[in-house]
């Protein structure tokens, strides 16, 4: 019978590959409908209550597309609504977090180093403040602020500010940046299903019933679809930042998560100038050139945690270090991952333990002992190439360990 641990990995490989399809599908079309509507021109020959037109080339034929503000006189017979792929990419977001951050919410969630909690209230904690992160931009957005687009912009960076520095304060480095994709995800997720569609549906209803749509819909779902236009660089990058400890796993990461969202922000502008047809911004790469230096020097800084002292085991930790086996697993790991996966590697090469993860003492393996059962154990993952030689009784030996630990 295949150990638990196993289906589990898998199932996280299958929810983030939905993830990824999802995204691509959510993304392509969000940047395909700001680049056409941006796009868009105005003609002799446009129909009545037509806003403008494109003509585009793709797949050996051409596409004659127009735009109305409000609604085309009748009713198409058949209607595409652009929704489930923001729907589907939220949805799949929000399975991962739970399998990785919340079934696992002692080992990468919790930092006991920064905030000593249980963990069913760092989950609350989680979700509470990506809800909290939604009421707030959307009462922001309705109120007389949201009236002014570059107040409302400058307010809500200095939210995204304020909550980059709230999420190191709570969780691992690696959670704090994950988080700050899913807070801005959320908001953008819910302007489509909360703002934008609800909007296009009023119009349709009252196109339906023979009156004139009010012009205020759309002019409230196209300002919630430039923010999400604006949003989308830095949310991916969030997604990825786990991947790369330089991003997360240093004391001014909540300045680099803050500075990221600029980059976007001039990265985006130069693309929307361009499919407007008002020019070629190239300062834009200048500037997105020097914040990424600016990144690269403060990822420099001394990594996280910050403090003296041993780090401190987990509830799950230490029932891993209370097994049979777990003196000879330690010292198996150490001898052939201590190398590299260490404060100060010594493998010529390695200049910082991979993914910023330390093998070097005893409670840091007993708290890594899911991904070293996976990655050591039972898959040749690690060592890469199995350049310290590692042999397959020390690989059984760990998956033993792991078992008697997690009590599979």
């Amino acid at each position: 019978m295949p150990d638990y641990a196993i289906f589990y990995e898998w199932a996280m490989f299958a929810v983030r590959w939905l993830h990824v399809v999802t995204a691509i599908a959510w993304i392509g079309s969000s940047f395909y409908f700001i680049a056409l509507d941006l796009g868009l021109r105005k003609t002799p020959s446009l129909p009545p209550l037509a806003h403008g037109e494109e003509w585009q080339v793709h797949g050996g034929g051409f596409y004659h597309i127009q735009k109305y503000l409000v609604a085309p006189e009748f009713l198409p017979e058949h209607l595409t609504w652009f929704k489930w792929e923001s729907y589907a990419t939220w949805l799949s977001g929000a399975m991962l977090l739970v399998l990785l951050y919340y079934v696992g919410a002692d080992i990468f969630l919790v930092d006991r180093n920064v905030l000593d909690v249980p963990s069913w209230v760092a989950i609350l904690l989680s979700a509470g403040s990506i809800v909290l992160g939604w009421l707030l931009y959307d009462a922001l957005c309705k109120s007389p602020i949201g009236q002014s687009t570059t107040g409302l912009m400058l307010v809500l960076f200095a939210i995204l500010v304020a909550m980059s520095w709230g999420y190191t304060q709570l969780f691992t480095g690696r959670a704090a940046m994950l988080h700050m994709g899913a807070f801005t995800a959320t908001i953008m997720t819910a302007n489509v299903a909360m703002i934008i569609i609800p909007n296009q549906k009023i119009v349709v209803a009252d196109l339906k019933a023979g009156r004139t749509p009010d012009a205020k819909y759309g002019k409230i779902a196209k300002q919630r679809s430039l923010h999400n236009n604006y949003l989308t660089l830095p949310v991916i990058f969030f997604m990825l930042s786990s991947h790369y400890p330089l991003a997360f796993a240093t004391q001014w990461n909540w300045v680099i998560a803050s500075l990221i969202f600029l980059v976007g922000v001039v990265i985006r502008h130069y693309f929307n100038t361009r499919h407007a047809r008002k020019g070629n911004p190239h300062w834009t790469w200048a500037v997105a050139v020097v914040i990424m230096l600016v990144i690269a020097w403060l990822s420099t800084s001394p990594k996280l945690p910050a403090g003296d002292g041993e780090p401190l085991a987990t509830a799950t930790a230490e029932k891993f270090m209370a097994t049979a086996h777990f003196a000879a697993a330690s010292q198996a790991v150490q001898a052939r991952c201590g190398m590299c996966h260490t404060a100060e590697p010594v493998w010529e090469g390695i200049y910082q333990a991979p993914k910023n993860v330390i093998l070097d003492n005893d409670v840091a393996i007993a708290n890594h002992a899911h991904e070293i059962a996976i990655q050591a154990g039972w898959s040749h993952a690690m060592p890469p190439g199995n350049v310290t030689e590692m042999t397959d009784a020390e690989r059984a030996l760990l998956v033993e360990w792991y078992r008697e630990g997690s009590g599979s």
